[in-house]
């Protein structure tokens, strides 16, 4: 693991501990795809977006759409991590009366660019962004996490169709491919392998890269960049819940708050993993 992939896998553990600490104040979220899309969005804005709190109304800034909003924890606390706005802040406020730190992300915000959690709308505005991009000669980039149970919305694969029509290669797409939603395994509930061969007749340059590790996803944005007439699509494979045995690839950890026990093996597991990556 390079010294890089390194520190941006211990921010992300750290980051796992603020997102359960935000739910468990909150009452509520969606704890197991926090989990699993935390390492695709801490490499996203340390390692390779151009957006900050300094440039966030820059025209020329990325363009990032957290198109599985549920996963808003995850997205707060790496936003908080990157100085839009306070981490204890938004742990003590999360999900409480007349707090802005809904339960979905809230464009009255810094830093987020549009409110989301309706499934299936992110790629399609994305693609409008990559295209208004073009249109102005404008170098920004754009990208969009989008869940695994998502790809079932129709609207996607309208937006994936326009994407590889129009060329977009300054559009990414990432899908957190955890294989669980809601009501059970994505396989059982809307049968989607396989996926890369989807893409790839809609025109995308497919990726299949280890969402579970920082390194692959850091070479994966980056093989992105290098494309040109054509929109990039990433499938990060990942686990939901991942960073603990209570959690893992458990469909019941889709939205759950860990009661004091589970709250305490949880920590434990985060902190043991992340002694285990220092000592690699």
């Amino acid at each position: 693991m390079t010294e890089q992939a390194k520190e941006l896998t211990l921010l992300a553990y750290d980051l796992r501990k603020k997102v359960i600490d935000m739910i468990v104040s909150g009452k509520g979220g969606h704890i197991g795809g926090d989990m699993s899309v935390l390492n695709i969005l801490v490499t996203l804005y340390f390692n390779e977006m151009n957006v900050s709190p300094q440039n966030q109304d820059d025209p020329g800034r990325d363009r990032f759409v957290l198109s599985k909003g549920h996963s808003v924890e995850a997205y707060y606390a790496v936003l908080a991590q990157k100085g839009f706005f306070p981490m204890d802040e938004v742990i003590a406020q999360f999900s409480k009366f007349g707090s802005p730190y809904i339960g979905h992300p809230n464009n009255k915000l810094p830093g987020i660019e549009m409110n989301s959690g309706s499934l299936g709308h992110g790629l399609g505005v994305c693609v409008g962004m990559a295209l208004a991009g073009k249109m102005d000669g404008a170098d920004y980039r754009v990208y969009t996490v989008m869940g695994d149970g998502e790809l079932a919305e129709g609207s996607v694969w309208e937006a994936a169709m326009a994407g590889g029509h129009y060329k977009l290669d300054n559009l990414c797409a990432v899908v957190d491919r955890n294989r669980l939603q809601i009501s059970g395994g994505t396989e059982e509930v809307m049968a989607q392998d396989v996926q890369e061969e989807r893409w790839k007749a809609f025109g995308w340059h497919v990726i299949s890269a280890d969402g579970n590790q920082i390194e692959p996803l850091i070479a994966a944005f980056e093989q992105a960049k290098g494309q040109k007439g054509r929109p990039t699509v990433i499938i990060a494979n990942t686990t939901k819940g991942f960073g603990s045995a209570v959690m893992e690839n458990k469909a019941a950890w889709h939205h759950k708050v860990p009661n004091e026990e589970e709250y305490a093996q949880i920590m434990k597991d985060l902190d043991a993993r992340k002694e285990a990556v220092c000592h690699e």
